[in-house]
């Protein structure tokens, strides 16, 4: 029997070190109920609102005038919710019902105030709990009146009662109907806009002028001209109703604050409480002569000095991540989506000193907000498309591809618009190489119609 040895090394997370990289990749409302749990969990934290004191208010109004006077944006919301206010003091009271009122509710309320005929109402309010997401009726009048119970007239006197509530278009059952009851609400009503409607949709999708004004005896501007007021309505009524029943608020973890020469980064803890150390449990643990509670305590106090370090770890690494950002994508800080380089999590890995894998979870369920919006830290790092320009410089990203294509196809000759082909050729010429079925690709998801789709006939 022959006998080996061998020698090898494992490396082997400390459940601390585990619990470092959960804290680094949580979201902020996932790290505040983190922080929540613990405080709960552990005697030794104690929770400390910020702002809950009058001086504390006042340092973050003054924060607030601050940041309101040196962003156009935070410029504009601050204006707004001083306005709104000042109007109803109460505005921002309620229930969670009364601020988010769904679509059926909403037609209902009207429904339930008009004078209308004893049998009518009942009727009415089975239509309207027959409305879709978007505000439509997507079965015959014949069967939902033989599922209401009711005659057939009634069933129709109760449809043009719903038709005649707000939102315009609700209760239409195609989309030539949805589009007409907003255009009859318009004072004055564009007839010529009813008829493209009523009998050229299909033309009006392919941007037939030329038939249309032939069909209907109009001049092809009349026609341009009702045609762009029937772009303007809304097909779908009913779809900000439901946008407001699934509303998701983000708290943003950086914020970048523009100014004319220069940026400012700002971690947003607003949101989470100072933690402090409890001082009764802190002279129990040295003064105690009871060996089980000093070790109980001293685990206590130890599990809270880590869980401190590692909330101020995640802080700092997100605040170098975010600067690293900043200096790579400045262009997009300055000009907008468009404008962002290729970046991966490898280069800001290497500016920061630390691996890959930390940079992405740090850029996790992280969002940064700017003069532009609210952005994921993922958005901004892409990869390259194709090799570097002519001149040497860098190749596009997707954003920035997209952006050339967009502009591209704005500047085409709308009567023999570009091919895929040709918009791949053009960009490849500007430094932006992509195959044809990528162009397509991007060309889809900007909602950009085929070449058919965008050409102008006579």
């Amino acid at each position: 029997m022959e006998l080996s040895m061998s020698m090898k090394q494992t490396q082997t997370l400390s459940p601390q070190m585990m619990q470092s990289m959960e804290i680094l990749q949580m979201g902020s409302q996932e790290l505040l109920e983190y922080i929540q749990d613990q405080v709960q969990e552990n005697p030794v934290l104690e929770m400390e609102e910020k702002y809950g004191k009058g001086d504390d208010t006042a340092v973050l109004q003054r924060k607030l005038e601050w940041l309101e006077s040196t962003d156009a944006q935070n410029r504009y919301y601050h204006q707004q919710d001083t306005e709104d206010d000042e109007k109803d003091p109460i505005s921002n009271y309620g229930t969670v019902d009364e601020r988010e009122e769904n679509l059926y509710l909403y037609v209902l309320s009207q429904l339930e105030v008009m004078d209308l005929e004893p049998e009518l109402l009942p009727v009415g309010r089975f239509l309207v709990e027959s409305l879709n997401q978007n505000g439509w009726l997507d079965e015959p009048l014949d069967a939902l009146a033989a599922d209401c119970g009711c005659p057939p007239e009634t069933m129709e006197k109760a449809l043009e009662v719903v038709q005649s509530l707000e939102p315009a278009g609700v209760g239409a059952r195609d989309l030539a109907e949805c589009l007409k009851l907003q255009l009859v609400r318009r004072t004055p009503v564009n007839e010529l806009a009813v008829r493209i409607v009523e009998r050229h949709l299909d033309a009006l999708s392919k941007s037939r002028y030329g038939l249309i004004a032939r069909e209907l005896k109009a001049s092809p501007e009349e026609v341009r001209a009702a045609c762009d007021v029937i772009r303007s309505l809304n097909p779908r009524p009913g779809t900000g109703f439901a946008a407001r029943e699934n509303l998701t608020y983000i708290n943003p973890d950086i914020i970048v604050v523009s100014f004319p020469d220069h940026f400012e980064l700002l971690t947003n803890d607003y949101y989470f409480p100072t933690l402090n150390f409890s001082g009764y449990y802190t002279r129990l643990m040295k003064e105690s002569d009871d060996s089980q509670v000093k070790d109980y305590l001293t685990g206590k106090v130890r599990q809270a000095k880590w869980m401190v370090k590692a909330i101020e770890q995640r802080r700092s690494t997100l605040m170098a991540c975010a600067e690293c950002i900043l200096e790579f994508q400045e262009s997009f800080f300055r000009k907008g989506p468009g404008h962002l380089v290729p970046l991966s999590l490898a280069d800001v890995a290497e500016r920061i000193g630390v691996h890959e894998s930390t940079v992405s979870r740090v850029v996790k369920d992280k969002y940064i907000q700017c003069s532009m919006g609210v952005y994921p830290l993922s958005y901004f790092f892409s990869r390259s498309l194709g090799a570097s320009g002519a001149g040497g410089e860098e190749a596009a990203s997707p954003d920035a591809a997209k952006a050339l294509l967009k502009k591209l196809i704005a500047g085409e000759d709308k009567k023999k618009p570009l091919s895929d082909q040709k918009l791949c050729e053009l960009m490849s010429a500007q430094g932006c190489t992509l195959s044809r079925r990528t162009v397509a690709k991007y060309r889809d998801e900007l909602h950009i119609p085929s070449t058919a789709g965008r050409k102008l006939y006579e």
